[in-house]
């Protein structure tokens, strides 16, 4: 039976959502007086306070924004499983040198984080807040012409339904003599803490479990490629990068994956609503090759 693992890589913001075109006006300008600029700036700036406000008062943020890694789990192994029911993250210490002991302060809190991330927003905002994020949400998607909700919709059919993307998905074709694995991944330019705030504001979080998103704040997008080719090492393990920006344009050309450019402006290819897996799976043949093709010839991507 032939195994086959479909590994995507989301960028987020400006693909999955808006926010910077919303704060400087870009993205309203671009339909040229239909859409109101102030409107979208306004909104913007909510959501940025949303996002800082959460950051700062759940997830440690002020104590850790000069500590940004890569991923969570990068610190596990200074963690030594004390119980941190009673621990006071206030009067630790925690701070500069980065030593031994700061590691272990620092994979403390990102523990708490994975915890927190994992119960999701409804454990830890008032219902005020909660009925301010929703509100707020379904401005935005209104105002976006439902970018935020067609982006989740596309996630949730390239992971075939599945909830669970850590383990992935498992499907067969109407032969039944190919199975597919399906991972969605998220590599973000932004720094982890906000970076994870934003997957639980924008309802991405059921989508992108914890151990699934990068932050390549501080080493490059190409580096978490690599990270992830290792992760999802297979012969038979299929990549594509969807995002908006030239560094994971130029990482994806460097790692011989399929590239996705997203574009939010009105007139262009690709965009949310509109893209579809069956788009993804396009680019994915067009590098490497149907299902019937020769192996040659689906390791051989196309010249740029």
């Amino acid at each position: 039976m032939d195994r086959k693992m479909n590994v995507y890589i989301w960028d987020m913001d400006e693909t999955l959502i808006l926010l910077k075109s919303l704060i400087n006006g870009t993205y309203a300008e671009a339909f040229n007086g239909s859409k109101n600029v102030h409107s979208g700036v306004e909104i913007g700036t909510m959501w940025e306070n949303h996002i800082l406000k959460i950051c700062d008062d759940h997830f440690f943020y002020e104590q850790v924004e000069n500590c940004n890694m890569p991923y969570l789990d990068v610190m596990k192994q200074y963690d030594d499983g004390r119980d941190l029911t009673d621990y006071d993250f206030n009067k630790d210490g925690f701070g500069p040198p980065n030593d031994d002991l700061n590691k272990k302060r620092l994979a403390y809190r990102h523990r708490v984080v994975e915890q927190k991330y994992k119960k999701g927003l409804h454990s830890i905002l008032d219902q005020d807040m909660i009925k301010s994020w929703i509100e707020l949400y379904d401005i935005t998607d209104s105002y976006t012409d439902l970018w935020f909700s067609a982006a989740r919709t596309c996630l949730e059919q390239c992971a075939v339904g599945n909830r669970d993307l850590a383990t992935s998905t498992v499907s067969t074709n109407d032969a039944g003599d190919t199975i597919f694995q399906h991972v969605n991944i998220l590599v973000t330019s932004g720094s982890l803490i906000p970076s994870l705030v934003k997957c639980l504001l924008f309802r991405l979080d059921d989508l992108f479990p914890s151990e699934n998103v990068y932050s390549s704040w501080e080493v490059g997008k190409l580096q978490c490629f690599s990270w992830i080719k290792e992760r999802f090492s297979g012969p038979n393990v299929q990549f594509c990068v969807i995002g908006d920006g030239w560094e994971e344009c130029n990482a994806a050309e460097s790692m011989r994956w399929p590239f996705v450019q997203i574009d939010p402006r009105p007139s262009s290819l690709h965009r949310f609503p509109g893209l579809t897996p069956k788009d993804l799976g396009h680019y994915i043949s067009v590098v490497y090759g149907d299902c019937d093709e020769s192996d040659d010839d689906k390791l051989t991507p196309p010249d740029h």
